[in-house]
């Protein structure tokens, strides 16, 4: 059967087209529910959660978890004690990035991913070259589902974005779930609490 052919077929062999339905808008959780259901879908899909009330709870983490050898980077200007860059900085001087952390613009209760684009990143690469990955999330930046989302989205401008949902994994090889398989080994996400 030639190539023309089947796509001629499928283009003959339409559904009926319908109209979307005008509003998809589901009522929305109060912010405590919301804030749990983040914290819980994180949690299932193997990341971590640390609830902060400032940038000094970020140091002592950091301080905590990590050695003072390791290499840390943000483009956040307040933690610029870190390896401070911005997006002028060459990408590859990036590649023994211990641990990125990183300000998204919001969060999904639904999923416990971030969206961020590449302005909040600094560079696209960042979020994908480290070994460790940790998101600043405001909690009143929490939204509910991807409707909320792309609501949201659809009114940026931007270059580069993403939805990124705990670390890297694959479950492909023998049907085991490896973390940190082709990304950033760990994500933690820094619940900066309503002050």
């Amino acid at each position: 059967m030639s190539r023309e052919k089947i796509l001629s077929d499928v283009l003959r062999n339409q559904p009926e087209r319908k109209e979307l339905p005008g509003d998809l808008n589901f009522p929305a959780p109060g912010r405590i529910e919301l804030t749990e259901k983040f914290i819980r879908m994180i949690s299932l899909i193997g990341g971590n959660v640390v609830a902060v009330q400032n940038v000094q709870d970020i140091n002592q983490y950091v301080a905590d978890h990590f050695k003072q050898t390791d290499r840390i980077i943000t483009p956040i200007s307040e933690l610029a004690h870190y390896t401070y860059f911005t997006k002028d900085d060459d990408p590859h001087q990036f590649e023994d990035t211990e641990l990125a952390i990183l300000k998204p613009h919001f969060a999904l209760a639904e999923n416990g991913s971030v969206w961020i684009t590449e302005d909040q990143m600094g560079h696209c690469v960042i979020p994908f070259i480290c070994q460790h990955l940790a998101m600043v999330v405001d909690v009143q930046n929490i939204l509910a589902d991807m409707h909320e989302a792309y609501d949201v989205i659809q009114s940026q401008d931007y270059d580069f974005g993403t939805f990124i949902a705990g670390p890297s994994k694959t479950a492909d090889i023998e049907q085991s779930l490896v973390l940190g398989a082709h990304g950033a080994r760990s994500m933690t996400i820094f619940l900066l609490q309503a002050i």
